[in-house]
């Protein structure tokens, strides 16, 4: 716990400092920067347990469904073409990057398409032990993906529009709102509670998210949380992302790890121009949808987003149509290409 606690001081520190320079998602990306370059140059015997990792997403998760208004559902549902046309391209890109990673790796198709396609590290990894796949290379290359696109995206924004002039404002402790606060967290928790009994996929981000839509939609949703609470979440999960980069796997593993960044790279090259090239086929802003695009977290594009001052509901609702139509038919699709592949093998061997 003390080594913990102080490896968390030094990620909020970090993302006081990346503030303070005016970089982008500086309360995420500061933090998974220095963790990552402690535990893969210092190798400290402290563990980041995944149980810290809910209580952020619920925070984040409730303060992004606040921004569910009647007007902005209204114009979700005016886009909705758009979003199932940009998951099913994403899908597609999944597909010409995987089939690229299999015939420069050697490894089967299966493992390349479970190790590119946008899911969480967790969830593809259940998935990779179902399969009697190696579990260890899918979990490093969805990890590598997220960071990726985390630290690529919004500097890439930047580069694009310019890094702002000016320091912004220091957070400070603000006096928060106690009953407010309480209810936020109730929804956040009931919402995280339902959906882990329905065994609904991501339910602590996917929870809390709808019933505090569901409110916001009546037009009465509470106060937000304070700015200090949601850069606190954010601490967290970027000292939890960093911290899966342990150096002894990065080592043996040079190559793979070198041929994972490549490929995440790439996916994030062609998610972009196909969002480029949508959004200027159907005039939607073009930062919208390569952030809607992005094959990152949800939880981490939504912050994006708000730290970007884009519209966080639809960036947010992009990748929510993409995960509803990805996370339940990834399961089925990796057992067809497992058959596909055991009838190949079958038919090459000799007789």
């Amino acid at each position: 716990m003390p080594g913990l606690l102080a490896l968390l001081t030094l990620s909020a520190l970090a993302g006081w400092l990346f503030d303070r320079l005016g970089a982008p998602l500086p309360w995420m990306i500061g933090p998974l920067i220095v963790t990552a370059i402690v535990f893969m140059t210092l190798a400290p015997a402290i563990t980041v347990p995944a149980t810290i990792r809910p209580g952020a997403q619920i925070v984040v998760a409730t303060q992004v469904g606040l921004a569910f208004s009647p007007d902005a559902f209204q114009m979700l549902a005016e886009l909705a073409p758009v979003m199932v046309g940009m998951a099913l391209t994403t899908g597609v890109c999944v597909v010409i990057v995987s089939y690229a990673l299999m015939r420069l790796t050697g490894q089967k198709f299966s493992q390349a398409f479970l190790s590119t396609v946008p899911t969480s590290p967790v969830e593809a990894a259940n998935m990779a032990q179902d399969a009697g796949m190696p579990v260890t290379p899918v979990i490093l290359s969805q990890t590598l993906r997220l960071a990726l696109v985390v630290i690529t995206v919004p500097f890439a924004l930047y580069a694009v529009e310019g890094w702002p002039a000016g320091q912004r404002p220091v957070i400070t402790l603000a006096a928060p709102d106690p009953l407010g606060m309480a209810l936020l967290v109730l929804m956040g928790v009931a919402g995280a509670w339902g959906f882990k009994r329905l065994r609904i996929a991501n339910p602590n981000f996917l929870g809390p998210l709808a019933v505090a839509a569901g409110i916001a939609a009546t037009g009465h949703a509470p106060a937000p949380f304070p700015p200090l609470v949601l850069a606190l979440a954010q601490v967290v999960l970027g000292t939890w992302l960093g911290a899966t980069f342990r150096r002894d796997f990065l080592t043996t593993a040079l190559a793979q790890t070198v041929t994972s960044l490549a490929s995440s790279l790439v996916l994030l090259a062609l998610c972009s121009a196909c969002a480029v090239g949508i959004a200027a086929l159907a005039g939607v802003n073009w930062q919208v949808l390569v952030l809607g695009a992005a094959p990152g977290g949800v939880v981490e594009m939504a912050l994006t987003a708000k730290f970007l001052a884009q519209n966080v509901v639809l960036i947010t609702t992009f990748h929510l149509v993409r995960i509803f139509i990805f996370i339940p038919n990834i399961p089925w699709i990796v057992r067809m290409i497992l058959r596909w592949e055991n009838r190949r093998n079958d038919r090459e061997k000799p007789t």
